[in-house]
């Protein structure tokens, strides 16, 4: 009785030799199928890499800047708001017990800013006059970048502190301490310019002058237009509710609070929108890629009937042609997809390093890249290597 033969089986050694047969042949066309893979994949890893590092810098810009910032101001378009809150809005403000600190601006009408008296006067630039208080700069957690800011002796005087834009469209880069300034028919000494703020991006084209010298020098009788107030982290919520009725107890429907952080949040909001609409644009490159390799792997099976043939003839299965196949298919995959993490985390870097952003890749992108490279590698071959098997020894050596 004759003994049965044990399947024929194929070495994991000999299926990567002759699953990169393909490859090292025609190593040109292996690339460029290759690089559809990449592209996807470089451009699903670079898109979440740069969300996760633009995230990691909003958190670490929120944590410095604080959440708990409010602002109160009058809605001068809507029913009898004249622009101003009342002038004891922020001593209101500051008896909530929540209230750690405030700070009062008032904007002053009518007078404009400029380089010498010799400017026409409707030649502005921009930029507004703002009395404010000693204590603005550590309410909004601003910063100067020359010169210094103001305390009670200096506000009583004809001194400036120009906000980053104002400076920049004035000509002043840097405070000598006799750099003059025109406003209102009188000359004002430049003593500080501020860094951006952050969150009253409108003070950066403002000139700001100190309470005391805008009531002397410019006639102005500081009505509050807008009160910044930090609260208790644990409360902001709280007092957001009363800051209206306190503010303006007569009519409390003509003041608006608002919180500056949320609209950080909302730009995040909306790069997470594009960060979607990306990804899947990376990922419809991905699946262009694995059409290109399919269309590849079907041109090899048809160049390559005669080897299938000959290797049939000498013993090899269906099993073992599918695996060679669907084998090649996956390597290009495998390469584009390594290729396209490589790519994806080095454009991400570069990126981030000219923002000054922390480098954060997720894990997530690099483990579903090369999953996703090897899956769509994976099924473009499925085809290409199922038809290769199907091939009879006779009609393929037929063909050669």
């Amino acid at each position: 009785m004759a003994k049965s033969l044990p399947p024929s089986r194929i070495h994991l050694s000999d299926l990567v030799r002759t699953a990169t047969v393909g490859i090292r042949s025609r190593k040109m066309r292996a690339g460029l199928s290759a690089i559809g893979i990449m592209i996807g994949i470089a451009s699903i890893v670079g898109i979440l890499g740069l969300s996760e590092s633009s995230k990691s810098e909003l958190l670490a810009r929120l944590d410095r800047l604080g959440t708990n910032l409010l602002t109160v101001e009058p809605d001068a378009g809507f029913g009898r708001g004249d622009g101003n809150l009342p002038a004891d809005a922020a001593s209101m403000i500051s008896r909530i017990t929540p209230v750690e600190a405030t700070s009062m601006v008032s904007f002053v009408e009518g007078v404009n800013v400029y380089k010498n008296d010799l400017i026409p006067e409707g030649k502005t630039g921009g930029i507004s006059v703002q009395a404010v208080d000693s204590k603005l700069l550590n309410v909004l957690a601003g910063s100067l970048a020359d010169g210094v800011w103001f305390d009670d002796a200096k506000s009583a005087f004809p001194t400036v502190v120009l906000g980053s834009v104002a400076a920049e469209r004035l000509g002043v880069r840097e405070v000598t301490g006799v750099q003059p300034l025109w406003l209102g028919e009188q000359w004002f000494i430049v003593i500080g310019i501020l860094t951006t703020f952050e969150l009253a991006p409108d003070l950066d084209r403002a000139a700001l002058v100190g309470h005391s010298a805008a009531q002397t020098y410019l006639d102005h009788e500081n009505l509050p237009t807008r009160v910044v107030v930090r609260v208790d982290p644990r409360r902001v919520d709280q007092v957001t509710t009363v800051l209206s009725a306190t503010a303006n107890p007569e009519f409390p429907e003509e003041v608006v609070v608002d919180r500056p952080s949320e609209a950080l949040e909302a730009a995040e909001a909306a790069e997470d929108t594009l960060t979607t609409l990306f990804v899947g644009l990376g990922s419809i490159a991905l699946l262009v890629g694995g059409v290109g390799i399919a269309n590849v792997m079907v041109i090899s099976v048809i160049e390559r009937r005669g080897e299938i043939g000959l290797r049939r003839a000498l013993g090899a299965t269906r099993r073992h042609i599918a695996s060679q196949f669907l084998g090649e298919a996956l390597l290009l995959a495998l390469i584009g997809g390594v290729g396209g993490v490589i790519l994806g985390i080095t454009a991400t870097a570069v990126y981030a390093n000219v923002k000054g952003w922390s480098l954060i890749v997720p894990p997530i992108a690099i483990i579903g890249g090369l999953g996703a490279a090897l899956l769509i590698g994976g099924v473009a071959g499925l085809y290409p290597a199922t038809r290769a098997a199907r091939l009879s020894p006779t009609e393929a050596l037929r063909t050669t």
